[in-house]
């Protein structure tokens, strides 16, 4: 039974990757409804429960009114088909509601509900574009996802199971105390008043005040975050005590909004506590007054008794949980904000999946700007033939890295187009362009893996002997097998650390090169791909980036401009527009921007 509902719902479905909508109903209903099936058999058990409990109260009033009347000698044989259902009631059918309830929402919902999210959600941030990761903290949005899972299913499982609990309990109450008394109900009209006034006060309030502390939390989370995964430059800048400020500042936020909170809080509990003890006395006092005009009876006045003090205990409870849930709603919302970005890169319905058969690359009267920002590109023109290698020179800001963010699709044109072998990039899918697309980065982040799997990031399918090689190419197997990590694996199975802390730069390097290798895509891409190594290593690669980049597509970006003075031609870039092309030679010869470059380089580098 227990598997039977763990795997009723799959919380890892492999469908279409969709956008939540940004409404709050529909955004919750987006996660909700492949679990609609365990919420109906919730919301029934949850009725019938309330019902029960409800009975099992009325027939204690019954029991003592026969007490009272009955003789005890025939007392069994009057009542024992009755008694014998209330012992069935209470001993078999409540626990086993109990049991059915407990059973839907522990091993059905509550478990692979949030988990479900969580991969939704996760799978869609992956796809989401580069400006969306640009303008947020990483851990900031991974807290967003974590709430946000939890706040979801905490509304709708509470708004299940609660609200419909407390209905039919409150429901079946009031018809308990008018078969008695009609006049009994009165107390518990004019109570449900005042609740209801007290709920429309402070709830909203509440509300807001988790939202902003939702907020406040994941900001102050991202501050923590990125102080601990930049430590290199925190301790290398000895700025401790500005990032203890920095997270101080959040901490503080949010501390503040904790504290409002817990006003309101200790205010409700006040009104709560003085409303439910009028609820009590005009009840029972009310009660006793129509018992002493022989209107009602012992047995009813027990039972409005007990419903009134389990009504008053429900109801603090039922209004916190009401607070959790407006607090899970303002949470859901927060994180909607995020999770529910469209995203500015997304591929047409009609995508196609590119083939690179040559590598024909041609960028055509292209037109970009960054947001809010002057045109880096207007209407550019580059053709790049197949089997190419081209060498991008250029100062910082002359559009280089953004010609290669272009090229890989992680922003949209505004005008103009760019084509590999006749295709369209904006109408390939983005998975099968950089799956044909193998770049070096100059700032090699490697995963928090082993070795092997950094190495085989492009390739995963690759066996060990093929990951081994691709090391040995890139210099890479002179110091992995050295490699131990702080669980004992050794060589491929070491772990590298977070974002590679654990290696070098130049170790970094050779494993980003290495990757690259395995990957064996028809069109490389080089930013500054040997900036970490040494001058020894550096000539031990560039041989095996000669066997690389044979019969690829090649577009090399170096500051150092020795490292791409063998390419086919090279392009010298100023404020996004092209001003010289050539070989390094005739580059030289035409004395002009490049030939400046190479003249006042120092080691090899543009100053």
């Amino acid at each position: 039974m227990f598997k039977l509902l763990e795997n009723a719902v799959e919380p890892f479905p492999n469908q279409v990757v969709e956008q939540a909508p940004s409404s709050l109903l529909a955004f919750v209903w987006h996660y909700t409804k492949p679990f609609r099936f365990l919420l109906s058999i919730l919301f029934i058990t949850s009725a019938i429960i309330a019902v029960v409990e409800v009975y099992m109260l009325s027939a204690i009033g019954k029991l003592i009114d026969w007490m009272q009347v009955g003789d005890p000698n025939t007392f069994y044989q009057v009542h024992g088909a009755s008694l014998t259902s209330m012992v069935l009631l209470i001993l078999i059918i409540w626990p086993l509601l109990h049991w059915v309830d407990s059973i839907v929402k522990n091993q059905g919902l509550l478990g692979n509900f949030a988990m479900q999210i969580r991969w939704r959600a996760h799978r869609y941030l992956l796809r989401q574009s580069n400006d969306f990761f640009a303008n947020d903290f990483s851990g900031r949005i991974a807290t967003k996802v974590m709430q946000t899972a939890l706040s979801v299913r905490d509304s709708v499982v509470s708004v299940n199971g609660l609200l419909v609990y407390v209905a039919v309990y409150f429901s079946s109450s009031a018809v308990i105390f008018m078969n008695n008394d009609w006049r009994l109900v009165i107390p518990l009209l004019i109570w449900l008043c005042a609740y209801i006034a007290v709920m429309r006060f402070f709830l909203p309030v509440l509300k807001q005040v988790s939202t902003e502390q939702s907020d406040a939390r994941s900001t102050m989370t991202g501050r923590v975050v990125d102080a601990y995964t930049n430590i290199q430059t925190v301790k290398i800048f000895s700025t401790d005590s500005v990032e203890e400020q920095y997270a101080k500042n959040s901490m503080q936020q949010m501390l503040s909004s904790v504290h409002r909170q817990m006003r309101l809080v200790t205010q409700l509990n006040a009104t709560l506590i003085f409303i439910n003890a009028l609820l009590i006395c005009s009840t029972m006092g009310f009660g006793v007054w129509l018992w002493s005009q022989s209107i009602v009876s012992t047995g009813a006045i027990a039972v409005a008794g007990a419903l009134t003090m389990r009504i008053q205990s429900m109801a603090q409870w039922f209004i916190w949980e009401l607070a959790r849930l407006f607090e899970a709603i303002g949470t859901t919302q927060d994180g909607m904000n995020t999770i529910a970005q469209p995203r500015s890169v997304v591929d047409t319905p009609s995508a196609k999946i590119l083939t690179v058969p040559h590598g024909d690359i041609r960028f055509q009267e292209m037109t970009f700007n960054y947001a809010n920002q002057s045109a880096v590109f207007d209407h550019f023109s580059l053709h790049i033939k197949p089997g190419e290698r081209i060498g991008l020179v250029g100062r910082s800001g002359a559009g280089k890295s953004t010609l290669v963010n272009l090229l890989l699709r992680l922003y949209d044109l505004e005008d103009g187009s760019i084509t590999i072998d006749q295709q369209n990039i904006s109408e390939v899918t983005q998975e099968s362009l950089r799956h044909n697309i193998a770049m070096v980065t100059q700032d090699t982040s490697l995963l928090h893996r082993t070795i092997g799997e950094n190495i085989a990031y492009g390739r995963p399918d690759a066996s060990e002997e093929q990951i081994l090689r691709a090391a040995a190419l890139a210099k890479a197997d002179s110091f992995i097998f050295d490699l131990v990590d702080s669980e004992g694996n050794r060589g491929l199975k070491a772990k590298v650390g977070e974002r590679g802390v654990k290696l070098s730069g130049g170790q970094r390097q050779r494993v980003a090169i290495a990757r690259v290798i395995l990957k064996n895509a028809p069109i490389l891409v080089l930013d500054e791909a040997t900036s970490a190594l040494d001058s020894e290593v550096e000539a031990e690669i560039q041989e095996q980036f000669e066997l690389l980049m044979k019969g690829k597509t090649v577009l090399a970006i170096a500051h150092r401009l020795s490292t791409i003075a063998q390419m086919d031609r090279l392009i010298v870039l100023e404020h996004g527009r092209i001003v010289e092309q050539g070989r390094h030679g005739e580059l030289l010869e035409m004395n002009g921007v490049y030939a400046r470059f190479w003249a006042r380089q120092s080691g090899g580098f543009i100053n």
